[in-house]
C-alpha cells in the first residue's frame, strides 16, 4: 500500500485500495479501523465489505459513465494514447 501511496502523490486524505491478496486485505482493513476518519465510503469494483470487517460506519458507492457531447471515451483515449506516445 505504501508503494501505491507514493505511485498517487496527490491522493490526499484518500487510501487506495490496490490489490487483494490476503496480506494486502488485512492491511487495509488494519489501516482503516485504525484511522480517525468517521465513515468510510467505498468505491472499488468488488464489494470489499464481504472480505473486510470495519469499526466505522462504510457505505458503497457505484459510478458509471454517460458519454455527451461530439467526443466519447474512445476517441478521448487515443488522443491521449498519442500525445503520451510521441
Amino acid at each position: 500500500m505504501a508503494f501505491t501511496a507514493t505511485q498517487i502523490p496527490d491522493i490526499g486524505s484518500l487510501l487506495p485500495a490496490m490489490g487483494y491478496c490476503d496480506e494486502q486485505i488485512h492491511d487495509l482493513e488494519q489501516r482503516i479501523n485504525s484511522s480517525g476518519c468517521d465513515a468510510v465510503v467505498i468505491d472499488t469494483p468488488s464489494d470489499l465489505m464481504r472480505v473486510i470487517t470495519l469499526n466505522k460506519p462504510a457505505t458503497r458507492v457505484r459510478y458509471g459513465i454517460k458519454e455527451i457531447g461530439d467526443a466519447n471515451l474512445e476517441e478521448v483515449i487515443d488522443v491521449f494514447l498519442e500525445q503520451v506516445s510521441a
